[in-house]
């Protein structure tokens, strides 16, 4: 493959199922070339499976984001298959709803063990190839809850992805000069599995009708803003935290 074409070439972390899964379909689609990891391989093949004819587009590979060693197999990877990579999506992430007095310390360091070090994990691994090569787009899923202080998560989880949120900013004012974009995206709830099994029938009923627009989020939807995202077009695009909440943030 020519250096170009290492553009459409993406790593996406969390990419068993629900939303990652559907990023993962997304880029597929649209012509990328994706490694698709997650630390249950299992979960991983059950989900190319379910790719179709888009599945040849996709490679697994286990990864275990609190560990930077899997991060940088999973670029070796990339590069061994593809010669190069373009596009990292930090998706992977834990939530838990435990009441804000009864968190543990342990359970809170494991909430930001996977959330918030996962994605410094990935894009310092990721960044500093990206910026090696003079390309390179960061996705970060963000959320809801690092805006408004949660509502239907924990505080670790809120807490986690407010710090994605600046952890942004942060890799995007230091990669800017190199052709390296940083971006995140905040969505509300979304219709995914995750999302019912946090959530009782009775409260996910409730947070369906506090939302504005009167609707889960559509995970496809979102898989669609990451793969603008992802595009080379994006060059301009950077630092950024982009809303999908149905009107319950407005800002």
């Amino acid at each position: 493959m020519s250096p170009a074409s290492h553009h459409h070439v993406a790593v996406v972390t969390g990419a068993g199922r629900g939303l990652g899964a559907e990023i993962v379909r997304t880029l597929a689609v649209k012509g990328f070339r994706v490694l698709a990891t997650d630390v249950d391989s299992a979960r991983l093949e059950r989900s190319k499976k379910d790719l179709g004819e888009n599945a040849g587009a996709v490679e697994t590979a286990k990864l275990d984001v609190r560990t930077r060693s899997d991060f940088e197999q999973a670029l070796a990877t990339a590069q061994s298959v593809w010669g190069g990579v373009g596009v990292l999506v930090n998706n992977a992430a834990m939530t838990k709803t435990t009441p804000l007095f009864e968190i543990s310390a342990d359970e809170f360091s494991d909430i930001m063990d996977v959330n918030l070090r996962g994605v410094f994990l990935g894009c310092q691994v990721f960044g500093a190839y990206f910026r090696d090569q003079q390309y390179g787009r960061i996705i970060n899923m963000a959320s809801l809850a690092a805006q408004n202080g949660g509502a239907a998560t924990g505080a670790h989880y809120a807490a986690s992805k407010g710090g994605i949120v600046t952890l942004t900013k942060v890799f995007a004012r230091d990669l800017a000069a190199y052709g390296v974009t940083a971006n995140a995206i905040s969505p509300g709830p979304l219709d995914v599995e995750l999302v019912r099994e946090i959530l009782p029938a009775e409260k996910l009923e409730a947070v369906t009708k506090s939302i504005p627009v009167g609707c889960l989020g559509d995970p496809s939807f979102i898989a669609e803003m990451v793969a603008l995202l992802a595009s080379p077009q994006a060059a301009s695009t950077t630092g950024a935290t982009f809303d999908a909440n149905g009107g319950l943030y407005v800002r």
